[in-house]
């Protein structure tokens, strides 16, 4: 444990306030170490992300002792309080801080974890709208195969990836018929068989020239940013309404899997989820669905022999 705190003060690549003195057993000493010795475990995507909100909550809060919060765990609370306008914010934010606080308990600056006794804010589970069997069919049948439109809606909704993911998959992936890929976000990997109607998108492409399958013209990658910009036209272009968007394809993708009697684990398979309960929801309300048929089979049956 010793020799794992003192890594904490190893060098590498600063923030603006490392430049700066920092003061000894303060916010912004701990999350210098997170960075240094966290970071490295997570993906690029769950960095980035964890870094706009550590710096954002550094920027009031940096120059506190950690010990004094753990003194005063309703300053936690207050914190993650302050923010229920945006309770998706407030839950990221008390997710980070709890891995931040485990952090500070590795290194001993405290004993006990102040975010532990905070709750979760409601939040209404809309999300991302997941795309339906008529708007897939519509997008397809505006966009035909060989297009890198088409391929990028197949790859979407084949291999449930985000967007991240899907601008890195490219045919040294591909195994035969089987997609050997990897999520980012979680590094977890995914053994994805092609289904006939990723692998016609793929052929239709012609012999691959480039590492990625969705390019620019000039043959370079796509960034995430961008991909999601062009699919918002792509779908505009199909007639497609604005809640279709490129994610929901990750959320039909789970739907479908579950609507033909994947079970949770087999859809983590192909999702990449680390829970159960984050894909059983899908796994549910396809159950409901096939239980509301039933039912109405049965009462129509019934009036039949009437």
């Amino acid at each position: 444990m010793a020799a794992y705190a003192k890594l904490a003060h190893a060098d590498s690549s600063p923030s603006p306030v490392a430049a700066t003195a920092i003061r000894d057993g303060s916010i912004d000493a701990l999350i210098e170490s997170y960075y240094k010795l966290v970071f490295p475990t997570v993906g690029k995507v769950t960095r980035t992300t964890r870094r706009g909100i550590l710096e954002r909550f550094r920027k009031e809060h940096g120059h506190r002792l950690v010990a004094h919060l753990e003194e005063r765990p309703e300053a936690i609370a207050t914190i993650i309080a302050g923010k229920t306008q945006t309770p998706h914010a407030a839950n990221n934010l008390r997710k980070i801080l709890r891995s931040l606080f485990d952090h500070a308990i590795a290194l001993r600056m405290i004993k006990n974890n102040p975010v532990i006794g905070t709750k979760r804010l409601k939040v209404e589970r809309r999300g991302h709208h997941t795309w339906t069997d008529v708007e897939i069919a519509q997008y397809r049948a505006y966009w035909p195969l060989g297009t890198q439109q088409r391929l990028c809606m197949e790859l979407a909704l084949e291999t449930t990836s985000r967007r991240s993911d899907l601008t890195l998959i490219g045919p040294q992936h591909r195994r035969g018929n089987i997609l050997d890929l990897r999520h980012t976000k979680n590094n977890s990997e995914a053994f994805i068989p092609l289904t006939d109607e990723l692998r016609a998108a793929i052929d239709a492409m012609g012999p691959a020239k480039h590492l990625t399958y969705l390019h620019t013209q000039a043959g370079a990658a796509r960034s995430a940013k961008a991909l999601g910009g062009d699919f918002r036209q792509w779908c505009d272009a199909a007639g497609l309404p604005k809640c279709c968007a490129l994610h929901g394809l990750r959320k039909g993708g789970a739907r479908r899997l579950a609507e033909a009697g994947a079970s949770g684990k087999e859809i983590m398979s192909i999702t990449g989820h680390k829970t159960l309960a984050e894909v059983q929801r899908y796994v549910d309300a396809a159950d409901k669905a096939k239980l509301a048929e039933q039912a109405i089979a049965k009462l129509t049956g019934k009036r039949a022999e009437r």
